[in-house]
């Protein structure tokens, strides 16, 4: 009708007049075997349909209101009698597998054990006596060494009683290098040339000489421990730096025990601090024959711009029959970082020594800086193979042997020093590395130091902060008290 909605309507097609999409041409087949029944899929609406999308008479949704009928479930449950063979087996098979395995594990434990228990089984438990508990209230305990020759490394300090030197405050004992032109009234001039310090006399503010034999003043070999005299022509001048050495002897010594420092190092570029022991007697003979202890050495340097600086420490025994054939590299060890440096705060620096063994520590015994052994070789002649050496044309002499121990010579009381060194000559800073000023072969090698002080002197800092700060000191003796 003209003007009328018009409404499509949805006609099904007989199911006589389908035909198959797939079947052999010619043959018709009355119903297409793999078509989804139309009462499940509705019909899609024709075009006119998708152009009237607001048609909502009955006839535009019939096909998809048709109802088809739907599929039963279907259950999976097995139904009726089934074997069960996990219920008639009583027995499981044996796993052999797991019983190997865990019975390996087992006896992997009991042998862990044993060797754990068999090893500590074997470690010292040693009976100590605490003799020395210094918290640094005084100085009681200790003696200043004041001398100018170097103590035999050739460093370049003059060791003083100058409290500008060392001094106790609430946070211990300090050991402070300082010029010579800044704690004493030596001019510059002076200590080039034309001045004369004599260590001899009574009433020095700085302490008089304690070396047990002086050298004579005009021995061009040697520098004198009580006398130094500056001369421009020959390149020799002052002690440019002074410094303290304090030690133990005569008050507080060990033989066989414990020692503990708790120390910061100092900073400053060619300081050489250290913390060591010496005998008492030298019953063996002179240095190096009644041996050395060194507990612990550092450097002032800047780690980071000096390869052997402030984040190293370093342990040796020093034993020989001379000077020339010190076996101290057979017996030595050091501990350092990257990310570590003895200048910033304190650490602990430890010694443990018996008759069999002696060790040194860091911050705790498991971190060993060194170990020796004794107890592996007959005695220390046979282990630094001397005999058979020429030493300056001579067959050493067998000092040890004789006492049947193998630790000789550190068999004897050995007493604490704490000192801080400026310079060397023995090698300790090697030649040209991080910018050394002077050789150790040199005729004038504390001339050659003092003119390149420009270069090290702004790297000591604030006198206050520039020194070796002790904490405390304590020792043990081995065996009851």
């Amino acid at each position: 009708m003209e003007g009328s909605r018009t409404v499509n309507s949805i006609v099904e097609e007989p199911a006589s007049t389908r035909v198959n999409p797939i079947g052999t041409p010619g043959t018709e087949s009355p119903e297409n075997p793999f078509a989804t029944p139309i009462a499940v899929t509705p019909v899609a609406r024709s075009q006119s349909s998708r152009r009237t999308p607001f048609d909502r008479t009955a006839s535009a949704y019939s096909a998809y209101d048709v109802a088809g009928p739907r599929r039963r479930f279907k259950s999976s449950r097995l139904v009726g009698d089934f074997e069960k063979p996990w219920l008639t087996k009583s027995k499981k098979d044996v796993n052999w597998d797991s019983i190997i395995f865990y019975t390996c594990v087992g006896i992997g434990l009991a042998l862990a054990g044993y060797v754990c228990w068999n090893a500590t089984r074997g470690v010292p438990n040693h009976e100590y006596c605490l003799i020395m508990d210094d918290q640094f209230e005084n100085l009681d305990n200790w003696n200043h060494e004041v001398q100018m020759n170097g103590f035999g490394t050739g460093s370049f300090d003059w060791t003083t009683t100058d409290k500008a030197n060392s001094y106790i405050d609430i946070d211990g004992l300090h050991i402070v290098p300082t010029t010579t032109l800044e704690s004493t009234d030596i001019t510059y001039d002076q200590l080039i040339n034309g001045h004369t310090v004599n260590l001899t006399t009574d009433g020095r503010s700085d302490g008089k000489c304690t070396a047990d034999k002086s050298v004579p003043i005009d021995d061009d070999k040697a520098r004198s421990p009580c006398a130094a005299v500056s001369n421009a022509t020959e390149g020799q001048i002052i002690n440019p730096v002074r410094s303290a050495r304090l030690n133990t002897r005569g008050k507080k010594s060990i033989r066989y025990g414990r020692v503990e420092v708790t120390a910061r190092m100092p900073r400053g570029d060619w300081m050489w601090p250290a913390i060591w022991m010496m005998p008492q007697d030298n019953v063996y003979g002179d240095w190096p024959r009644s041996g050395e202890i060194d507990i612990a050495e550092s450097r002032g340097n800047d780690a980071r711009t000096y390869p052997m600086g402030d984040n190293l420490v370093s342990s040796a025994l020093h034993w020989g029959t001379a000077t020339e054939n010190d076996r101290w590299r057979m017996t030595s060890g050091e501990w350092g970082g990257k990310r570590v440096r003895y200048t910033d705060k304190f650490h602990t620096y430890g010694l443990e020594w018996s008759e069999k063994y002696l060790f040194t520590w860091l911050d705790g015994r498991l971190r060993q800086v060194s170990f020796i052994d004794f107890t592996k070789n007959k005695n220390l002649w046979t282990f630094g193979e001397f005999a058979g050496e020429s030493v300056n044309g001579s067959v050493p002499v067998d000092p040890w042997t004789a006492t049947g121990r193998a630790n000789t010579p550190f068999d004897e009381s050995f007493f604490l020093i704490l000192n801080v060194a400026v310079g060397s000559t023995n090698g300790w800073f090697s030649d040209a590395v991080g910018g050394k000023p002077w050789a150790d072969n040199s005729e004038t090698p504390m001339r050659e130091f003092w003119k390149a002080n420009s270069t090290w002197l702004p790297t000591w800092g604030a006198k206050e902060d520039r020194g070796m700060v002790i904490k405390s000191v304590k020792m043990w003796q081995e065996g009851k008290c």
